[in-house]
Parts: structure tokens; sequence; C-alpha cells
């Protein structure tokens, strides 16, 4: 893997994170497959387009992305060595020969400049050391005139899997957890930070829109639970808790649930996030 600066996200994304991630990458685009179509609608990829897909994870929005441009080439960059295996292995048994996957840091990563007609994310952005300076990198890989789309989560209230981890307050320490600004999830959760960071990144004509979609998070109330305190943030609030409160957590939560489960058996939570669109200017001079 090329040089890396976001050691801490490489770490987590190479160890339990990313086995994790990896294990339940069916589940997890279950969770966020509803974004998949409008993300790649506002790219606007087709033909034979040259696609970069930043955080690209087990490969989902890759393998779309290159059926979208049968001509073309979709490149899925990530920092997880195990959802990268994943990703290959699935190219691989679905025959996508128009994609391809490769290990390191967006913000370093030493593209050819001008090689990519779009870079699309889903969910991948919002883990930058430094965003400015990963997504001017991102810049420098579109050619002039390219176009970047990404989905990141919005106001974590609109979220239907924060309020589930916040109804465990009473036990866990949640904290502030999904207060825009900091670090992690939510770091790309307010509108101008977003203008901020693209702007200083030299990136033109940002538009950011609010998306929804429910995603199914489990079969069943117990099922859901399970897998939500599965999840980075539910393992980091569990460890902090005793035998009785986790369980006690465990019970809230899982009835917390039960009022969602669908007719069908299943969990289905809504998701709101923003659908980014931004162009790296045709004129060099353009670029702040």
């Amino acid at each position: 893997m090329p040089d890396v600066v976001n050691t801490e996200q490489a770490q987590a994304w190479n160890g339990p994170e990313g086995s994790h991630w990896a294990r339940n990458q069916d589940r997890w685009n279950a969770v966020n497959e509803g974004f998949n179509e409008p993300l790649l609608d506002a790219a606007g990829i087709a033909g034979d387009h040259r696609v970069l897909d930043l955080g690209c994870g087990s490969g989902q929005t890759t393998h779309l992305a290159a059926l979208r441009v049968p001509r073309g080439h979709a490149l899925g960059l990530d920092l997880s060595g195990p959802m990268l295996t994943e990703a290959r292995a699935r190219a691989e048994r679905e025959g996508i020969t128009n994609a391809s996957f490769v290990q390191g840091d967006t913000q370093v990563y030493p593209f050819e400049e001008g090689s990519f007609d779009a870079a699309v994310s889903r969910y991948g952005v919002m883990f930058f050391a430094d965003p400015a300076a990963a997504f001017a990198n991102v810049g420098r890989a579109l050619r002039p005139g390219g176009h970047l789309a990404f989905v990141c989560p919005a106001d974590a209230t609109l979220n239907g899997w924060v309020a589930a981890m916040a109804s465990l307050r009473e036990f866990l320490p949640v904290g502030d957890f999904g207060r825009p600004g900091l670090p992690g999830m939510f770091s790309l959760a307010a509108p101008d930070r977003i203008r901020e960071v693209l702007a200083a990144a030299g990136f033109t004509s940002i538009s950011i829109n609010q998306a929804q979609a429910y995603g199914t998070w489990g079969h069943g109330a117990e099922d859901a639970a399970a897998f939500l305190l599965g999840t980075g943030p539910g393992r980091h609030l569990m460890d902090q808790a005793d035998a009785a409160t986790r369980s006690r957590a465990r019970r809230t939560l899982t009835d917390h649930l039960r009022a969602q489960e669908m007719a069908d058996g299943t969990v289905r939570l809504l998701s709101t996030s923003w659908l980014v669109t931004a162009d790296r200017p045709t004129d060099p001079s353009d670029r702040p």
C-alpha cells in the first residue's frame, strides 16, 4: 500500500472494523443501497467514462459504476484490505471485468493527474485526516470539467439508527455522538462545512441536496439490535459497560426497534444524507 497519513483509520479498517464490514457486506449494502441510484445518477457516468470510487469498501458501488460504463473502467480505492478482498472476489464471481481495486489513502494516493472523468463515494469521505487535502488530491485526479458526487450523513437527528442508539443513553455513555463537525461519521453533516472544504480543495459548482432512503437493518428486532451493537459505535459503547448493563441496553434497543418492524419482519430505518456534487474547473485559472 502506498504512503498512508490517516494511520488511525488505516488501523481500524484493517482491524476489527474492516473485518466486521467485510463479513457483513450484504447487510451493510441492505442498509445503504437506497442511495446507489441517486449517487450514480448525480455523477452522470456512462459510456467510456473512467470512474474513481472513494472509500469503496466491499465494492458494491464500484461494481454498479462499472456496469454503467461498459466501454470504460471503475477503480475502487479503500484503506481496508479485508473489504477489498471481498470486492475483488465478488467482481470475479459476477463477471465484472472493467472494475479493479487498490488499497490506499485518498489524501496522498499518487493518482495520475486528470485520469478520471468522475469520482463517487457512498459514505467514504467523512474520515479524512485532512479533508481539504484529500479532496484536492481527488480534484487533481479528475480531468478538467470532471465531476465529483458523494453521499454523506446529514443531521444525526434525522437518522433512525442514531435515534436507536440514543435510546441507550440511560445505560451507556452515548455523550454527544452524532454532533455535526466532530471527527468521524458526522464530520461533514453541516452544509457550510462541506462548501468550505470543497472550495478550499478547488472545486466549483458545489451543490448540496438532501436525500433520504430506508435501509434494512435486520430481520426482527433482536437481529437488528444485535447488528447495531456489533457495529463500531455499538461495540465501543458496550465495551464500557458491565454485563448487567449490557443486557439492559440490549433489551432496551430491541424494544425500540420492535416498533420499526415491518409486516414481513424486517426492521427498516430512515437514513437522511447529503447528496453532494461539484466540479473540477475546466479552466485551471478558476481554481482558488
